[in-house]
């Protein structure tokens, strides 16, 4: 079965709560007529009852007309749109006497009917409403005086009403599912809008963004939105062609390295020392492609959030030492004076391997960065309920406009002016990565020829 389009489904919800919204109207509408008619008839029987009470007495078991032959003579000549008949009988049932617009017709008695309770019956073929008042000789019921009026015209009105509801009742529902259907249309025309633009976005071309409709509604909010995650897409789209390019071309550089060497080391014979130093060169590289290859994999890892953090209660203290005596062996060929002030235990609540990452490529880029028999200095203290984890060094530092550049991948400030010091430019962008996953605060200040300071602060 073929599905409705969303303008059509709309029009038809819209239709069906409508359908039973009228349906309860109509059988309202259609109940009051009938209980204002039916009121009036019953109120125009009882005015005769009332009325025709007074016209009769009882004597020895007897019902007599006060006045008959003026009371017949009125009902004969009285023209009346809803005339009453009247009828006498006795407590049998047997017809006494009968009011003369009554003809050659009578009116049935009911013996199972409820005294002075109306009701609806048939005289002959014709609809009536009527009633039967019990007539009493002290209190014994000597007879019946029926009193009906006609329910043609009413049960016609009725009718005619029913008709015309029923007929009503499914062109009105066309119509309104015409009219939902030309003004839902109009109000999704911004989804045609969202439709052509998505199908217009590609990888190369996600430049184009949804037309926001006039009116802030849901409409507004959703077109909002896609072209929100558009910016975000494009960007993602473009860090990782941004990515990719540096990625490569810092593995073409070593392979290039490599090949080079390899190329001028078969081209003569070599005494044995020369072939070791070329061969030991191209180890370094090597190590150096394995670490490069090594940051980049984690940086992808963090970069898709697969990542499923290790949340624990960590000493601080042990990570710190732990960290700089995995590093005393360049600290110690550098002549480096590292210091580590801790004036008690500090515990926070963080995953343990990945903040020993980021401990670890801080205190290595001081170390790479500061010059022989500089000072590195690390502090941990408790500020205004924040621990704060400070790395102070005596290097090279950082260039004032370069500080904003250096959480960029591969980036490397002046790195044409220190030729001597190796890296991959990716390490202060792992840093900035997990500080956001662990939610930890990052700063850093610097100043060239001075040093650097990297504050870590963690929310107690």
């Amino acid at each position: 079965m073929q599905q409705l389009s969303f303008k059509n489904r709309i029009a038809s919800n819209y239709i069906i709560t409508t359908a039973l919204l009228i349906f309860v109207v109509f059988c309202v509408i259609y109940g009051i007529v009938r209980f204002s008619v039916y009121i009036k008839v019953n109120n125009d029987i009882k005015s005769e009852v009332a009325k025709h009470l007074k016209e009769i007495e009882v004597k020895e078991n007897c019902v007599l007309l006060i006045r008959e032959k003026q009371w017949k003579k009125i009902q004969f000549n009285k023209v009346d749109i809803s005339p009453a008949f009247i009828q006498f009988v006795d407590e049998l049932g047997a017809i006494v006497d009968k009011s003369p617009n009554l003809k050659q017709k009578k009116l049935n008695y009911y013996p199972e009917a409820i005294n002075n309770v109306l009701f609806d019956a048939k005289l002959e073929k014709t609809s009536v409403r009527q009633i039967q008042v019990p007539l009493y000789q002290n209190t014994k019921i000597i007879g019946y005086m029926i009193i009906a009026m006609s329910l043609e015209d009413s049960v016609m009105v009725l009718n005619n009403l029913f008709f015309i509801l029923i007929v009503a009742y499914p062109l009105i529902l066309i119509v309104l599912f015409l009219i939902a259907r030309f003004i839902a249309g109009r109000s999704i025309k911004p989804i045609s809008s969202i439709i052509q633009t998505s199908n217009i976005i590609t990888k190369d071309n996600l430049k184009s963004r949804i037309p926001l409709p006039i009116n802030k509604d849901e409409l507004h909010l959703l077109s909002n939105t896609i072209n929100n995650l558009l910016d975000r897409v494009e960007n993602a789209i473009e860090r990782e062609k941004q990515f990719t390019s540096d990625a490569s071309h810092e593995l073409r550089t070593p392979l290039a390295v490599i090949k080079g060497t390899l190329e001028v080391l078969i081209r003569k014979p070599r005494n044995q020392e020369e072939y070791k130093e070329k061969i030991d060169f191209c180890i370094n590289e090597v190590n150096r492609l394995n670490f490069l290859v090594d940051e980049l994999l984690l940086l992808a890892r963090f970069e898709n959030q697969k990542q499923s953090l290790k949340i624990e209660k960590v000493l601080l203290n042990a990570i710190f030492l732990d960290i700089i005596s995995r590093n005393s062996t360049i600290i110690s060929e550098k002549k480096l004076k590292c210091e580590a002030l801790f004036s008690k235990d500090f515990y926070v609540d963080t995953d343990s391997y990945l903040f020993s990452i980021i401990i670890n490529n801080i205190l290595t880029n001081a170390i790479k960065y500061s010059k022989n028999n500089g000072k590195i200095h690390i502090d941990i203290r408790e500020i205004n309920n924040k621990i704060l984890c400070t790395f102070s060094d005596s290097g090279i530092g950082i260039a004032t406009e370069d500080l904003e550049k250096i959480f960029d991948q591969f980036y490397r400030s002046k790195s044409n002016q220190h030729p001597e010091i190796k890296g991959t430019g990716l390490g202060l962008s792992i840093v900035k990565r997990l500080c956001i996953l662990l939610q930890i605060d990052l700063n850093i200040e610097s100043k060239e020829n001075v040093g650097t300071k990297v504050v870590l602060s963690f929310s107690k």
